[in-house]
């Protein structure tokens, strides 16, 4: 089913999860605390928690569950997702988001440092954070959407069955490459999340406690869609590929009509 991508709730949901998210990762030090956690690092952070922080953490899977519920697909974006597809779709939305906040802090650091002559303090290492999410969380959009970058001169020369054991292959190689990736990279994420380990900057912020566990987590979430995207793709009649792909006929149709108004 396909809705408006102006759709106000295909932008609030993401924007509120995205606000959840960030009150819960801001506070990792006191939430960790709460639940048993404790390291120096911590302690230094350490606030006691509030009513406000439970309400907080239990909102935000009940966010990305509404979230994913409800996302609907823009005209851009594949035909008939299936259910999981909604998990991909909404972090892409929740992506889209965070290159906004990027550009944000960017355009507010550069009117401060070059118009006030008054730079801040944090404002680089925050833009760094959040284009490291954007960075990671982009990739599961990608694999859902079958976006990312393939060679298809040797693929559309094959036949279907051929075709099948390329994207059987790839398929495996993904999963193996996912494995091996948790299982070397569990202990050091889980050891610098729970030490909370900061930047080391004058602003300090939390990246390699954050960015550490959630490549792993978004690593497996990919692992898991191309899987999917196999299943699904499998009785697929083959497509033949050519440089017309990467032009965009909508944005073209609208260029025509821009230039025919003037």
């Amino acid at each position: 089913m396909r809705a408006s991508p102006n759709s106000v709730i295909q932008w609030i949901l993401p924007l509120a999860f995205i606000a959840s998210a960030s009150w819960v990762v801001w506070n990792g030090a006191t939430y960790i605390m709460a639940f048993g956690g404790y390291t120096d690092a911590l302690a230094a952070r350490y606030r006691p928690i509030m009513t406000l922080d439970y309400i907080i953490l239990l909102a935000l899977p009940l966010i990305a569950l509404v979230g994913i519920w409800t996302v609907r697909g823009a005209a851009m974006e594949i035909d008939d997702p299936g259910p999981f597809d909604g998990v991909a779709m909404f972090v892409g939305r929740v992506t889209m988001m965070l290159i906004a906040l990027v550009v944000a802090v960017m355009m507010y650091e550069v009117i401060l440092r070059y118009v006030f002559e008054s730079p801040t303090l944090w404002a680089n290492e925050m833009s760094l954070w959040l284009a490291g999410f954007v960075f990671i969380l982009a990739g599961f959009y990608a694999m859902q959407q079958r976006s990312h970058i393939r060679i298809y001169l040797l693929y559309d020369m094959m036949p279907r069955g051929f075709q099948k054991a390329c994207d059987t292959i790839s398929t495996v190689l993904i999963v193996v490459f996912a494995f091996f990736l948790v299982y070397g990279g569990y202990g050091e994420a889980k050891a610098k999340l729970l030490r909370w380990e900061t930047f080391g900057t004058a602003f300090d912020p939390p990246i390699p406690a954050t960015l550490k566990p959630l490549v792993l987590a978004v690593v497996t979430l990919v692992a898991i869609q191309a899987i999917l995207n196999l299943i699904k793709d499998w009785n697929l009649e083959p497509e033949i590929h050519t440089a017309a792909d990467d032009i965009d006929q909508d944005e073209i149709e609208r260029l025509k009509k821009v230039v025919g108004d003037v």
